[in-house]
């Protein structure tokens, strides 16, 4: 088989099975294979699922042969971030407390894909416990660092290390993550991929390690916005409503840009973004807009803290919260232990009062867009908080999530050392066709990164 085909899309890997190219046990054995040497080299992957992979891809080739399509994503392999419990095999959180942690059952979203006839082919690398006590080293998690695929000195972005990596090197047909607060929008952008973060509640987290009960999201992680629609459709949970096609408005839609996006942030990120808003000028209406007011930031660092500190409780009592690998980590789950349930609370409310006002703004537009990060990754074994400390992180991811709102992410080009840099389209709760509308179209017109350069 062609390697250059695991640089493909999800429809390009369906294509090849149905036409008989290749069969989804050749497909699952090169992705194992690379998984195997370019994911250690990456450090992208932390158990290899090999025994059950090809069990469900001899079953998908007995099944499509016989003329049985469970759809799009029948017969294609795929990663999960290791924070989804997987039957029989070790679920580490990326945290050395719980590197011996086995489930009895899948997570609700891998038995999702398990129906939609996708072939789980491993277990990939995260930032210990997400990253939801803070960390300053790109190695906070017990197996270390994930190298960015473009730069391997470079970070390939937290807490979905592992998936955006897997997907940018031609690893995996696509990935599973998750976001509690910029952990889908960081990999992709950083790594150079598409990333969706769901309306909250519309993906179940059923089976998925608790950082922050109100704020936890699940979604896709693929080599374009299209592809993440795709497995979208797959794993939403149908009681939430159908995400219908994305007709947009009779005329050219709506965007909403922030005051100040684009103008504070690293040089190379500033440039790509410029060019962003000429090609989205170019088939929609741009307009500057002032967002609400409101201490996103804090609400968001509040709450989390307030709900990790009840989900890791008896990490934290036992002490065994010292056994993480980032010194700041395990401060930090002291200090989450200290918020008070006024502070809590009142961090709710005012979670409320941004719901609302968002909403009405967005209801203005199509799409809001921002750059994704205000850099490109930083570099393997430095300090976080120097490098990007120098950069004001885009107020849009924390209100974003925070208020549950929906976004996807993309390239928008490369910038300092080679780095890819991102965009981020929001939408209204729910409305995610919206925001993938607009992202596709953009998609359509600008230069997508050329995946199979990795595959060498």
């Amino acid at each position: 088989m062609d390697e250059h085909v695991l640089a493909g899309s999800i429809d390009d890997l369906g294509a090849g099975l149905r036409n008989e190219t290749f069969t989804s046990r050749e497909l699952t054995e090169a992705s194992l294979e690379r998984l195997e040497t370019v994911g250690e080299e990456l450090n992208a992957v932390v158990t290899l699922t090999r025994e059950r992979a090809l069990s469900e891809a001899d079953h998908a080739d007995r099944e499509l042969e016989a003329g049985e399509d469970r759809g799009p994503l029948h017969g294609i392999p795929y990663g999960a971030k290791d924070l989804f419990a997987t039957e029989g095999d070790p679920t580490t959180w990326g945290a050395e407390p719980y590197r011996e942690q086995v489930t009895e059952e899948d997570a609700a979203v891998v038995e999702r894909l398990s129906e939609a006839g996708a072939v789980l082919v491993g277990k990939l690398a995260t930032i210990e416990l997400a990253g939801g006590f803070g960390y300053d080293d790109p190695g906070a998690a017990w197996n270390g660092p994930t190298l960015n695929p473009w730069n391997r000195e470079a970070w390939a972005g937290g807490s979905s290390s592992g998936p955006a990596a897997a997907v940018a090197a031609g690893l995996v047909g696509f990935a599973i993550g998750s976001e509690t607060w910029g952990s889908l929008n960081t990999p992709a952008a950083f790594s150079g991929v598409s990333a969706v973060r769901p309306t909250y509640d519309r993906v179940s987290r059923e089976g998925v390690m608790a950082l922050s009960w109100t704020m936890d999201k699940v979604g896709p992680l693929c080599r374009s916005a299209s592809d993440c629609e795709t497995v979208l459709r797959a794993i939403a949970d149908p009681e939430t409503g159908d995400l219908d096609a994305y007709g947009g408005p009779e005329d050219r839609p709506r965007i909403a840009v922030p005051e100040g996006a684009g103008e504070d942030e690293q040089e190379g990120v500033r440039g790509n973004f410029e060019r962003t808003l000429e090609t989205l000028s170019g088939f929609a209406e741009v307009e500057r807009v002032s967002l609400p007011d409101l201490p996103y930031e804090a609400m968001a660092g509040t709450i989390i803290d307030g709900e990790a500190a009840a989900a890791f409780d008896d990490l934290i009592e036992s002490g065994e919260v010292h056994d993480l690998a980032d010194p700041v980590h395990t401060l930090g789950s002291y200090r989450a232990s200290t918020v008070l349930a006024r502070d809590y609370i009142n961090a709710n409310r005012v979670r409320a009062i941004a719901q609302r006002e968002l909403d009405s703004l967005l209801a203005e537009y199509d799409a809001l867009v921002t750059p994704a990060r205000a850099s490109v990754a930083s570099r393997v074994g430095e300090s976080m908080g120097e490098f990007f400390g120098e950069f004001a992180t885009p107020p849009v991811n924390a209100a974003a999530n925070v208020t549950g709102l929906p976004g996807v992410t993309v390239p928008n080009g490369f910038a300092e050392d080679g780095l890819p840099t991102g965009v981020e389209f929001v939408s209204r709760a729910w409305e995610e066709s919206s925001a993938l509308g607009v992202a596709c179209a953009y998609e359509r017109r600008s230069e997508r990164p050329q995946y199979a350069d990795l595959l060498g």
